[in-house]
């Protein structure tokens, strides 16, 4: 263009130059497009396992297919064990995750273990699980009914929600429970919602976390092309594995924290309010949840009215960073690259 003496902003018209731009141009388009195509056939991969993930949760959510979902867990569940079990030929291992995930102890000895078939042993186990399992769930039915009933003909123009504290000797987990639906359905409302409540918690942690995995994964593939290897088939064989561990162990999770769960003991139930209370004090903004707990009907069972008491937070003290040229603090004499901090 300087050669040729044309100044800024005048128009070139030569034809040679016009198809040398458009040239390049379609150059570019065609690559932007294959990256395009490229991330669209990445993200196939994961809409696949985002369909199976939501449908699971919204089978937990709307508790339409819950129970059948919970019952097909515990069977995968027991099925893992044995055939696991078998092939490694370790029959303590075997007893130890019956009692860890299942809260069952086994009902084979050593050499029925290992001498009957599998899927005789899988049925039995299942049968054993589901049983202990709907029989602790009526237990629990029964044993928050009379608190639900209290507070429902007492308190039931004040509360709405009442929450449940539960734990499974590790983790503990508060359980919203409708008071009405609660009572009219004599208890079973409650273990609907920890059913509910557990399943989406377990469900979400670990989409999140696999999630964080599927984006490491896909970094670290596309070094498969120094080795004459297409990255997006070993993308697609490696996040099959890893989605297939996450839902081995979503099952896992939400069995063991069912099958174990139980009532807080020494741990009172709260009583969540979405109402403003007919003896509303302005003054009292701070502590009226409190004092409305407190004005509460004597409970009739082991549970009383929780109170929340205000919790102060310590301030967090950072240490001073010891600079790379900075003397050790060991004592050495030495810089602290060439000491401790190397």
């Amino acid at each position: 263009m300087d050669k040729l003496g044309l100044e800024d902003g005048e128009v070139i018209q030569h034809s040679m130059i016009s198809k040398s731009i458009e040239r390049a141009q379609k150059k570019v388009e065609e690559n932007n497009f294959g990256i395009r195509k490229r991330l669209l056939e990445y993200d196939d991969v994961m809409n696949s396992q985002r369909d199976v993930i939501y449908k699971k949760r919204h089978h937990a959510l709307n508790g339409e297919r819950l129970a059948l979902d919970i019952s097909n867990m515990i069977y995968d569940l027991s099925e893992s064990i044995v055939f696991d079990n078998q092939d490694n030929r370790d029959f303590e291992n075997f007893k130890m995750e019956l009692i860890r995930n299942l809260s069952i102890e086994s009902p084979f000895n050593e050499k029925e273990f290992f001498s009957i078939k599998g899927d005789i042993i899988v049925q039995k186990i299942f049968e054993e699980a589901y049983k202990n399992y709907k029989l602790k769930s009526e237990r629990i039915s029964k044993e928050t009914l009379p608190v639900i009933t209290d507070v429902y003909k007492n308190q039931g123009q004040q509360y709405r929600n009442i929450a449940i504290p539960m734990t499974d000797g590790v983790k503990g987990m508060d359980i919203i429970v409708n008071l009405e639906r609660g009572y009219e359905s004599q208890g079973r409302e409650v273990v609907l919602a920890i059913e509910k409540i557990v399943s989406l918690k377990v469900i979400d942690d670990s989409w999140k976390e696999h999630l964080r995995e599927m984006d490491d994964l896909k970094q670290s593939v596309q070094n498969a092309s120094y080795e004459q290897k297409d990255p997006l088939l070993i993308y697609k064989f490696e996040s099959f594995e890893l989605f297939k561990q996450m839902i081995n162990k979503v099952n896992r999770d939400i069995v063991s924290f069912l099958t174990k769960c139980d009532l807080t003991a020494n741990k009172e139930i709260e009583m969540q309010s979405d109402l403003k209370p007919a003896s509303f004090d302005p003054s009292k903004l701070q502590t009226g949840r409190t004092e409305i707990g407190s004005n509460s009907s004597k409970d009739p069972n082991k549970f009383g009215h929780k109170t929340q008491e205000q919790q102060v937070t310590q301030p967090i003290v950072k240490e001073k960073k010891v600079g790379r040229n900075d003397p050790c603090p060991c004592g050495s004499g030495k810089k602290y690259k060439q000491c401790h901090g190397r």
